[in-house]
This record gives structure tokens, sequence and C-alpha cells, in this order.
């Protein structure tokens, strides 16, 4: 049976738990990094010839598996990841981590231990990755993302700067266009190339469009990180990406037989922000390269050396994407110039102003920078993307949002200009505003204040200006208005017609809010007739989950485009959400195992739990419980309620309590049989016998429910075992899957109707008594607290 993506994660992040102690974050991931990395090629070369990665005798996970409980574990761990070190060349790159390091994994028995329940964490049937591959199914991929980002939300600011979040990542190569590269030997080079996650996205960006198999260059200052990159590039099937550990700045590796840098065609770069050394090893003044040529940046910040370093190592027909802090837009000085220089000659595409707070080495907030040389010359002007405020709160940091990503790529490639949040701005005036880019200077995304109408207190009334302000409402229910609103007999306000309780039922019952609703109904259900013929047709060993999504998801997004009010890229948030929180566990598994109701000879209560059974083929029983059920909590309740009238501190029932203050069917027993014969208890006696009347209808009613179903049990066990694979699929598609998107799209419909009636009811209840009419009850309600004092005797003066 496959593993589901969350427990491959939840068993992950488990052998982190075995470490944590002895260390932080940013050390034991080179142990649960290498591990993993020896476990993948372990399953998937070993035994074979001529592969790209060379399994030698003794230099596998197997190796490790037999070294449980061996007290010499740390010693020969490190022997196993040596000889695999020594065969393909990756000495200084798995080796880093001393698997024989006391102070960090104990001593002694402490260490054995420990090694050994990792290995075994890793030692799992369903972790074989013999016929996986990050590309093909993203179990690798998408593990190795996660514990990316456990380790660098764990390792704190100063050591989260390895990973770039995979969102911004995935915006990067989209919007690089790389789906539309033309050659498999184009390039793609990240010269602050971290753990290598941009260099892969941008990878797979291209390869899964058309299959090109692009070249990867990376360099990377820090030893531990380049190794981290090298592994993740083998881990996700790149093991010829070519990556150097050293300075970019100062000693640049890749280069042409000239001596020249090396012109790629697309570049991605998350350079350290602000870096203030970032010129030491060389003179820029005297750069070989002349990658200086616009100007020197500041001494002290190295945020336009890197961008330098990008434009000079990109081809005359080449792009990038580069993510810098929002300074690089604005600040004068030397950069000023250099950003002017760079802007006049048409190199930047575009910009993307991202949230703050989104990485995990920094809270400031950064943009990307799209380079664009091959369009440089024609360019007219610079698109800008102002997407600040798009993001979901995730801990202590932000996240964007499926729908974030989507939006921002999508009004990239198409240029297409939205008010408040993108437009293409001319270069003229950009020149106007002394060649500033800051994106509130071009992009208000300000939110309209909700002023108070000082004329409409005094006088009552709704200023037309808040009705105006609901003209997307009005567009597509022009006669609720007419129904709800009369004009006033002051120009520009109206007078509410209904009485305000009478606001929501009178839109609601509105035949055009009906007709509203029953379209968008129409539009689900024709997404859906379509979704469930695709995922009915999930067939193991050839449907790839990941693209399945994918395509319903662009097919959701694309039938509500045109639907009034309703925002598309909310709906389609909510399948992705869906999809992360269960539904790809699910087609996970059907696309690896089929669609079976038993998994081992047990019920598959993951993919297929009981509820759905009961509801679609013993819905009359369970029907049955429920009535049993309501007998016997009528039966508790008459109990209890007997309980509280005669049980107190003198009730009938008090002498039969028990230590602990509560009465039981023993308890009772025994004091009946001691008050059986005494004539002066005939009342006691009664409440004592109608209490066990009362207790023991509970008792049978209960036994009713506990038989009812354990009987609905063994039917629905019998049922697991009779189902057909054809009418598992109806099920889990029909009545999980599809309910479950359907409820969720439902908030989209409930939010429409909440936030008019919502307004309108707020306006109504702002202005509906207006200040003359107030100072009426003021001066009423004082002459009442007069005639009150003088009755007590008090003279107000």
């Amino acid at each position: 049976m496959a593993i589901k993506k969350s427990e491959l994660y939840s068993s992950l992040w488990k052998s982190c738990d075995e470490l944590r102690g002895g260390m932080d974050a940013s050390q034991y991931k080179d142990y649960i990094l290498v591990l993993l990395f020896v476990k993948y090629v372990s399953d998937k070369y070993a035994g074979q010839r001529d592969s790209l990665i060379e399994i030698p005798t003794g230099g596998s996970f197997a190796d490790m598996v037999a070294l449980k409980g061996d007290k010499e574990i740390g010693e020969k761990i490190n022997i196993i990841i040596a000889a695999l070190a020594e065969a393909n060349e990756l000495k200084g790159v798995i080796d880093v981590a001393d698997f024989n390091d006391p102070d960090k994994l104990g001593k002694g028995k402490d260490m054995v231990e420990r090694l050994s329940n990792l290995i075994s964490i890793f030692d799992n049937p369903n972790l074989n990755f013999a016929s996986n591959r990050a590309e093909g199914d993203d179990i690798l991929g998408d593990a190795y993302e996660f514990l990316m980002r456990q380790f660098s939300i764990q390792s704190g600011k100063s050591k989260g700067q390895f990973y770039t979040p995979a969102e911004v990542s995935r915006i990067m190569a989209k919007v690089l266009n790389l789906s539309e590269a033309t050659s498999g030997d184009q390039t793609i080079y990240d010269p602050t190339c971290g753990s290598g996650s941009l260099l892969l996205k941008a990878h797979d960006e291209a390869k899964g469009a058309k299959g090109l198999d692009l070249a990867l260059y990376g360099q990377e200052m820090d030893n531990a990180t380049s190794a981290l990159a090298k592994m993740n590039m083998i881990l996700h099937d790149c093991p010829t990406a070519e990556i150097w550990q050293d300075n970019t700045l100062s000693t640049p590796y890749f280069k042409e037989q000239s001596g020249q840098l090396k012109r790629h065609d697309f570049i991605v770069a998350n350079p350290p922000f602000s870096t203030k050394a970032w010129s030491n090893g060389f003179n820029p003044a005297e750069d070989e390269f002349g990658r200086f040529e616009y100007g020197v940046p500041p001494e002290k910040n190295g945020d336009y050396a890197f961008l330098l370093h990008m434009l000079a190592s990109l081809k005359s027909t080449g792009k990038a994407a580069v993510i810098l802090p929002h300074g690089v837009l604005f600040r004068g000085g030397a950069e000023g110039r250099i950003r002017q220089e760079i802007v006049s000659r048409g190199y930047i595409k575009g910009i993307i102003g991202l949230p703050a707070n989104l990485f995990y080495g920094t809270g400031i907030p950064a943009c990307i920078i799209v380079l664009d040389k091959e369009h440089a010359a024609a360019r007219k002007g610079i698109f800008m993307v102002d997407a600040s405020k798009g993001f979901v709160k995730d801990g202590n940091k932000h996240r964007l949002r499926e729908q974030d990503i989507h939006k921002i790529v999508d009004t990239f490639t198409k240029l297409a200009e939205t008010e408040q949040y993108a437009r293409l701005v001319p270069l003229a005036e950009i020149a106007a505003n002394d060649y500033n880019l800051n994106l509130p200077r071009y992009i208000d995304t300000s939110e309209a204040e909700d002023l108070q109408d000082i004329a409409a207190h005094l006088r009552g009334g709704i200023p037309q200006r808040d009705l105006d302000a609901m003209k997307s409402y009005w567009q597509v229910f022009p006669s609720i208005q007419n129904q709800l609103m009369a004009t006033s007999q002051y120009p520009g306000y109206y007078d509410l017609k209904v009485a305000i309780a009478d606001i929501k039922p009178t839109i609601f019952s509105h035949p055009e809010f009906i007709a509203f609703n029953d379209a968008a109904h129409a539009t689900f259900r024709q997404w859906q007739s379509s979704a469930a013929q695709q995922l009915k047709a999930i067939t193991p060993g050839i449907t790839h989950p990941k693209t399945l999504n994918d395509t319903l998801a662009e097919q959701l997004l694309a039938a509500f485009e045109k639907t009034p009010l309703i925002q598309p890229y909310d709906v389609y948030q909510h399948l992705m959400d869906y999809w992360a929180q269960s539904m790809q566990d699910d087609v996970y598994l059907v696309a690896a195992d089929g669609w079976q109701a038993l998994s081992d000879g047990k019920p598959n209560l993951d993919l297929l739990p009981k509820d759905l059974i009961i509801a679609r083929y013993f819905a009359a029983e369970a029907a049955q419980i429920t009535e049993l059920e309501s007998t016997r909590d009528a039966a508790a309740q008459a109990r209890e309620e007997f309980e509280e009238e005669h049980a107190g501190d003198d009730g009938l029932l008090v002498e039969a309590k028990t230590e602990k203050g509560k009465l039981s069917a023993k308890s009772v027993k025994d004091r009946l049989k001691v008050i059986a014969h005494d004539t002066t208890a005939k009342e006691e006696i009664a409440a004592l016998k109608r209490w066990t009347q009362l207790a023991d209808a509970e008792t049978a009613a209960s036994k009713q429910v506990k038989d009812a179903e354990k009987a609905l049990d063994t039917l629905v066990m019998a049922q697991y075992r009779r189902i057909s694979q054809l009418d598992v699929c109806d099920i889990v598609v029909d009545d999980k899957w599809l309910v479950a998107i359907e409820t969720a799209i439902q908030s989209e419909l409930d939010r429409v109707s909440q936030t008019l009636t919502g307004r309108v009811r707020q306006l109504a209840e702002r202005y509906a008594t207006p200040l003359p009419t107030l100072l009426d009850e003021v001066e009423s309600l004082s002459t009442k607290v007069d005639a009150h004092l003088q009755q007590m005797g008090f003279t107000w003066n």
C-alpha cells in the first residue's frame, strides 16, 4: 500500500525528534538529509550497472540497517557514507555530518539507541524510492520541500537563509516563462543558489511543459549549504547540475574559454539582503568582468552588486528574476544612479512587490525584479504588481496561498492592468519621478475610508455616495436596490422602504438574487460533472495526481471567471485547500493502489470512511440508531431530573449516595436492603424504586443502542468485503470529494449575500435615528427624570 504524503511528512519530521536536544535545526538537517539521500540513491540505483550513482559494497542504506543496535554504529555509519562519497566524487558533500559525535548524538547507549531509531524511521517498506522520482510523482520533492521549510522555521532568523519559500520560487519560474524554453541546450543559473530550490523550480517549469532538460549551474559561498544543494540536485533527478562552492562576486566560477563570465539564458536568485561584506576579496572599481560599468554599489550594501552580476551573466536574449529588499527600488546615491542606468536601458521588464515577513532570514518586505535583455531596446514601460496584501498568516510568518501565486502569475504574464494591483508604468512617468520605483508611487492600494455623513446624521437618509460604492451589487441586482430604497426628500439621499429586520428576507426572496444563486450553482454543476469523469478515470501507474489536480483547479478557475460578485481565485483556493488537507492523500493512494475498499484485508478507512458506507447502504439502520439514541437520552434526562429533585441535602435519595456523592445501582440496592422493613421510610423506598425504574430504562435503552451499533458495524464490515471497485469509485468521488468541494464553494455564495445584507443593514442602522429625534428623546427622558426627582423631594436646578 502506498504511504500517504501526510504520513511521510510525519515520519520524516519524527526523525528530527530523535536529534533534538543535542543540536539546533540548522545542524540536524545535515543528518536527516544525508540519510534521506542515502536511502533514495540506495533504493533507486543499488544493483544497477552504469547508473548515474554507484552504490559500492558496504556503502548502501541496507548496510546501515544492519547496524541497528551495534555498539560502534556511529563510526560505522561514517564509513558507509565515506564509501558512497568516494565512489561518486561526493566528498565534502554527503560526509559533512559526523554520526559519531557524542556531543550532538549522545554517548554510549544513548548514541546507539538514537541512531538505531533514526535508521528505523527510514527503514519503512512504504518509503521506497525504487520506482519513484520527484518529477514523476512529487513524493520525494514535496517531502524535501517540507523538510526544508520546517528546518528554516526551526532554525530561526539567523540561519534560515538556505531556503527560498517554494511559493516564491514557483512565481519566479513562471514569470520568466520557462515553460516556453525552446531548446535543451539552454541554461539556468543561480549565482547564490543556497540549497538549490530556486534552480529546481525553474528546471521543473521548463521540463514540465515540453520535457526540456535544461542545464543547471549554481554557485554558493557557504560550504554546508552548497553540499545541501548538490544532494538536492541528485534527489530531484538532476545529477548533472554543476554546483560550485565559492564567493560569486569575488571569484565567479562559471566562465567562457575567453575568461569572461559565462552567459546564460535564464537566471534566478535570492541573494543575501543588503550584505555589507560584498566587496571582500576584490576591487569592484577594477573588476575584470566589467560588471560595474553602470556604477559601483555602496561599500556596505551589496544588493545592486548581485543585480549587476546577473545582468553581466545574461545572454543578449536572456531573462532573469531576482529577489531583493524593497530598498533597491528607491534608495538614492550610488544605487539611485545605477537604477537610472538600468531603467533607462530598458532592462527591467517588471517588479512584483511581495508581502512582508515571507522569508525566514528576515521580516522586511521584498520584491521580485524581472530582467529581460531581449526586448530591452523596445521597452516603453515597467509592469508593476503590488501583491503585498495577498497572504495568509502561518505561525509567526506570512505565506503566499495558491490563489496569491496564481493571481500574481496570471497578472504578470498577461500584463493585465488591475485597479489597486497592477499597471504598466511608462518610462517617462518613472523618469519624472527621478527613477524612483517605489510601488506606492504608481499603485494606490489603500482602502476607501468609510466616511460618516454629517447631513445624514442630522436629518436621516442613506447617502447616495455609499450606495454608489456598492455598484457592483446593483449591476447584478438592479431591482433589489429599488425594492429596498426610495429617494429621499433631500437630493442625494435615500430612505429605506422596508424594516431593518426585513432587509435580509427581502434580498433573499428577490427573483434576481434567486437567479444569481441558481446561475452560480449551475456553473459549479457543470464543472462538477466534468470533474467527476476525470476523477473516476484515475488509473494506477498512469494518473499523475498533481497534474490532475492542476487541471481540475484551472477548469474551476475558468468556470467562475465570468461569474459576477464571486472572486474566481477565492473559489480556486477552496479546491487547493481541500487538496492539501486531505484529498491529495486519497488521490495518491488511488493512483498507487486503485479503488480498493480493503487494505491488507482491513477496511481502507482513510479512503472510504465508515460514515460514507453507512450513508450509501444503511441509512435506515442509522436512522433507527438515531431514534434509539433519542430514547436513551430521554431516559437519561428523566433519571437526571429525578435525581436533581430528590438527591439534594434533604432529599429522599441522599442516603443512597456513594462516598463520592453519586448514585449507582448498587448503592440504591444496598440502601433498599437497609430500610426494607422500616415503616417510616415509605416515601424514601418509593423514591429509590422509582430511581431504579428510571435507571433500568436508561440501561435498557443504552443496550439497545449498543446492540444496534454492533449489528450495523457487522453489516458495514461485510459491505467492505463485497463492495466493488466501481462502487468505491462512485462513493469516494461523488459522496466524499465533490460534496466537500461543493460545501466549501457554497461559502463564497454565502459571502456575497452576507456582505450585501450586512452593508445595507449597517447603513440603515447608522442613519436610522437623526439628531433631532435623538434630541427629542433626550428632552423627553430628561422631563421624566425631573418628574421622578420631584416626587422624591429633590429639586433639579
